[in-house]
C-alpha cells in the first residue's frame, strides 16, 4: 500500500513539505511494505507521520490523497 499527495506523487520518507503553509518533513510512512514500522500499520492502520514542529509537532495522516493541506515541495 502506498500513499500520495493529492496531485498524484508518492509520499516517501525524508520528503520536504508543506502541511498548511509551514515547512515539515515525512518521518515515516507506514504501510505493510515497510517492515520498519510493522507495529505502526497492527496498531494504528497505514499512514504518513509528518513531523512540522512550528505548530504541529507531529501529525499521522491516514487519507493522503484528500489532505490537500500536504504539499511536496521536494525530495528528501
Amino acid at each position: 500500500m502506498a500513499f500520495f499527495y493529492s496531485p498524484g506523487e508518492e509520499i516517501r520518507k525524508g520528503d520536504k513539505v508543506l502541511l498548511n503553509g509551514e515547512p515539515g518533513e515525512i518521518e515515516f510512512v507506514a504501510d505493510s511494505a515497510n517492515d520498519s514500522e510493522d507495529w505502526f500499520v497492527t496498531e494504528y492502520g497505514g499512514g504518513v507521520m509528518i513531523s512540522e514542529p512550528k505548530s504541529f509537532g507531529r501529525l499521522f495522516v491516514k487519507d493522503t490523497r484528500n489532505y490537500e493541506d500536504l504539499e511536496l515541495v521536494s525530495r528528501g
